[in-house]
């Protein structure tokens, strides 16, 4: 009987340091998984190839496929949408973009048309919990041989409150065994293990990025979009053209990237454009931030202290 030990790596600090401290208790039966969105930075795919060769771990690349889903949503666009009396136009519009692109995170958006949300927050269950559940742990689960499943997950308490309240370990519906080894560790800690491995974290951490998920993600704050926009407008670029996309996906006939926020000077649910804009005034958002406004986007900037 085998006990099998999936790491989901994703080319953060934190699923790094997991992977590193698996490797240093010479675990058994490892599996490292990396779950696709489509939506990340060139930089985190190249990190990932790094990570693979610096550890001799093999990192498998999942994702899903929202090819049904979308053929389904056009037989919805036909037939539903017709009968509610939808303007053809706009059905028109929503079927000549409702065909799958093998992005993950497109192919998503285009199914629901519209983009995840703190609210609806969708985009982690559907690009990473369910491809990793169905296309790694039921096959174990199925398996005669397999006795456990541990699922290390690289998450630490003062990330949110919610992961404050998690325990260290604890078993899913499924019996997959969760298991969070890091839990009580700090960032420096995080990367001080990097260290002490002679593994380099990712690059991104020291071009003014707090997370090196989705770029930019759905929770992006105000300095990130900001750092995101002054050193990849190519970023910004592809997702004002997905915005464009999805839009025609809708009954709205548009869709922001940022769901809509009523606080006060925050233009958060209006276009990227305007999101970006907003991200370089100064608090409040009346001015332009004069200090941001100097950087050039070439020096080591890190919310981590890493560039000291």
């Amino acid at each position: 009987m085998i006990t099998h030990n999936i790491i989901s790596v994703s080319g953060g600090k934190d699923s790094t340091a997991t992977l590193l401290l698996a490797l240093e208790r010479k675990i058994e039966s490892l599996r490292a998984v990396f779950a696709d969105t489509g939506h990340e930075h060139a930089a985190t795919y190249d990190y990932l190839e790094y990570l693979a060769v610096e550890t001799g771990v093999k990192i498998e690349r999942i994702k899903p496929d929202f090819s049904a889903r979308i053929e389904h949503k056009r037989d919805v666009v036909c037939g539903k949408w017709r009968n509610e009396g939808i303007d053809e136009s706009i059905i028109e519009a929503a079927l000549s973009v409702l065909k799958p692109t093998g992005n993950p995170f497109l192919d998503l958006c285009l199914w629901k048309g519209r983009f995840p949300s703190t609210r609806a927050r969708f985009c982690t269950q559907e690009l990473k919990v369910f491809p990793i559940q169905q296309q790694v742990f039921e096959p174990l689960l199925n398996a005669v041989d397999t006795q456990d499943i541990i699922s290390w997950q690289g998450v630490r308490a003062d990330e949110s409150m919610a992961r404050a309240n998690l325990p260290e370990s604890d078993e899913a519906d499924n019996g997959v065994i969760n298991y969070r080894p890091i839990l009580c560790w700090t960032a420096e800690q995080v990367f001080e293990f990097h260290r002490k491995h002679k593994v380099k974290w990712n690059p991104l951490y020291e071009q003014g990025m707090g997370r090196v998920g989705c770029m930019p993600c759905i929770n992006c704050n105000k300095a990130e979009l900001r750092e995101i926009a002054l050193r990849f407008p190519e970023e910004i670029e592809r997702v004002k053209e997905w915005e464009r996309i999805v839009g025609l996906a809708s009954k709205r006939s548009a869709s922001t990237f940022f769901a809509p926020n009523t606080a006060p000077g925050n233009p958060m649910g209006t276009t990227l454009d305007t999101a970006v804009e907003w991200s370089k005034t100064a608090r409040g958002g009346r001015q332009y931030d004069l200090i941001a406004a100097s950087d050039n986007g070439k020096q080591c900037s890190s919310a981590y202290g890493l560039c000291e």
